[in-house]
């Protein structure tokens, strides 16, 4: 899963989106693969990223499956249109379903659930020890005309 180039090493090499931006001095610099029919990642967490003693921040695991599923639109939209072009948020929404580890590594999952013209309906979910700790569904569009990295 985490061998070779990731997605965002592939088509964005100079992203600088806090989340999964390679660039970002700061940022989690998340990495997602093509898997079986979904986007997957693998991402540990470090001791910035709590919000409790041995507990994942809620708005990281937010971020993460936000900039998971954009990934997730931007390979359904390539494969649609075979024209690659990022996509922007339009909504989303996170279920937190149990505490996160913050000590263990959490993995990623995201895949499309409609695709229609220029939007993509992703859900995700966000596991650690084997558990799904956090879901989210969203709508994820590329804008009309494309935009810097």
């Amino acid at each position: 899963m985490t061998q070779g180039k990731c997605l965002q090493e592939i088509h964005n090499p100079e992203g600088v989106c806090f989340g999964c931006g390679s660039t970002n001095p700061e940022g989690l610099h998340l990495r997602s693969f093509l898997g079986d029919g979904a986007v997957v990642a693998e991402w540990m967490p470090g001791p910035n990223h709590r919000s409790f003693p041995g507990v994942l921040n809620g708005g990281i695991i937010g971020t993460l499956l936000d900039c998971h599923s954009n990934w997730a639109a931007v390979v359904a939209l390539m494969e649609s249109t075979g024209e690659f072009g990022m996509t922007v948020t339009a909504n989303y929404a996170v279920t937190l379903v149990r505490p996160t580890s913050s000590d263990h590594p959490v993995q990623l999952r995201s895949w499309v659930t409609n695709l229609e013209g220029r939007r993509a309906s992703v859900a995700a979910t966000l596991s650690s020890g084997g558990e799904i700790c956090a879901t989210s569904e969203g709508t994820f569009v590329r804008p009309r005309v494309p935009f810097g990295t």
